[in-house]
C-alpha cells in the first residue's frame, strides 16, 4: 500500500476555486478501482491550509492515477493557486 499526504497552502481569495477543483479531482480519484482512500482535510490552526490523504494499493496504482486525465488536467490548476507539499509513505 502507498499513502500520500498532499498538503496545500491555498492563495488568499482562491479557496472557493481550490475546493471546487479538489471536489472534482476527489470524485474522479475515488472512482479509480485501486483507490483505497481519498479524503480532503482542513488544518485546524492554519487558515487556507488543506491536505488530501490518499491510500493506493501499490505504486502502479499511483502511477496510473498520476497519468489519468483528471489528474493531469486538474492538478496543474490546483498548483497555480496554492503551494503544494507532497509526501509519499509505505507501511513497514
Amino acid at each position: 500500500m502507498i499513502s500520500i499526504v498532499a498538503k496545500f497552502k491555498v492563495n488568499e481569495g482562491e479557496e472557493e476555486k481550490f475546493l471546487s477543483l479538489v471536489d472534482e479531482l476527489g470524485a474522479a480519484s475515488r472512482a479509480e478501482t485501486m483507490c483505497i482512500e481519498y479524503a480532503l482535510h482542513k488544518h485546524t490552526g492554519e487558515p487556507r491550509t488543506y491536505c488530501i490523504l490518499e491510500k493506493w494499493h501499490d505504486q502502479n496504482s499511483v502511477d496510473m492515477h498520476n497519468a489519468s486525465q483528471h489528474f493531469t488536467t486538474i492538478v496543474p490548476q490546483i498548483i497555480k493557486i496554492s503551494q503544494p507539499e507532497i509526501d509519499v509513505y509505505q507501511p513497514l
